[in-house]
């Protein structure tokens, strides 16, 4: 087996900045499917190598936006730009971690699984085994390189999933609720390991989540969208807590209030919106 070279690298091609990740700016975006409006004027503006977590009620827009970022969505007004560069469509530049592991290959082994990227672009056979093996090292997978996704557990094959994003060296990762389909004892360790590699390598993360206490363990800003349909931010919060941190601390637990109040206001809205949040006391 190959041993892993340090800084092992693949380039990609897409800009990064010196943190290792690269911007993301939305403009006045509105996005429509079909004839259902989603979002409305989203503005935001997200620094190379920021960890941002974006929160807000179901069907609010968060996967949605996500989309956009990826260049899977076109929108319908505004603009989506990574590195200062327009999104036109996907690109190796942005690697997307889906809340299923079933975007493995389920007859490709992890090793196979991750060297994928890289051997159809065409890198040398050498090269790509190096730098998976050592991104494979990376999520702590060493031991399983050989084995098939339906031989590990839930944890390990999301771990497998964010090497192979990570291979490709994008400067900007969009995860979709990857830890959300986890137990909750593999989810905390996931968290932790999520938020030791991001400060390895420092991409800009992008990460969709309902969970409030999965926001303030992991996010520089969280970033809290109102209630659809024709979604906006409401707000964006600092979470100013040094890392690696703890949901025990006073600050944390602050935070987590402040979080909580502000989106039980949205889910409230949407419950109303649908008639659930009405009193129907008579």
């Amino acid at each position: 087996m190959l041993k892993p070279v340090a800084g092992a690298s693949i380039a990609t091609g897409g800009a990064r900045d010196a943190a290792g990740g690269s911007s993301i700016r939305l403009e006045q975006v509105d996005i429509t499917l079909g004839s259902t409006p989603v979002t409305t004027g989203v503005d935001l503006s997200i620094e190379p190598g920021e960890f941002v977590c974006l929160l807000g009620p179901s069907g609010c827009g968060k996967s949605t936006l996500m989309n956009a970022v990826a260049g899977f969505i076109v929108p319908t007004r505004g603009r989506v730009l990574v590195g200062g560069r327009p999104v036109d469509g996907p690109g190796v530049d942005r690697g997307v971690v889906f809340q299923s592991s079933e975007s493995l290959f389920p007859w490709l082994t992890v090793g196979e699984n991750v060297e994928y990227g890289p051997r159809t672009r065409g890198v040398p056979k050498r090269q790509r085994a190096e730098a998976a093996l050592h991104y494979i090292n990376l999520v702590g997978l060493s031991h399983a390189v050989h084995k098939l996704p339906g031989e590990l557990s839930g944890g390990m094959r999301q771990r497998a999933q964010i090497a192979r994003v990570l291979v490709n060296e994008p400067s900007v990762i969009l995860m979709d609720e990857p830890f959300g389909a986890l137990d909750a004892q593999t989810r905390l360790v996931m968290q932790g390991e999520l938020d030791r590699i991001w400060r390895q390598s420092r991409p800009t993360v992008l990460f969709i989540t309902h969970d409030i206490g999965e926001a303030v363990l992991l996010g520089d800003r969280v970033v809290m969208m109102t209630a659809g349909p024709r979604a906006g931010v409401k707000t964006a919060t600092a979470v100013d807590i040094p890392r690696p941190r703890d949901l025990t601390d006073p600050a944390a637990v602050a935070l987590y209030r402040r979080l909580r109040d502000e989106i039980g206001e949205e889910v409230a809205k949407a419950l109303g919106m649908t008639g659930a949040g009405r009193d129907t006391a008579c």
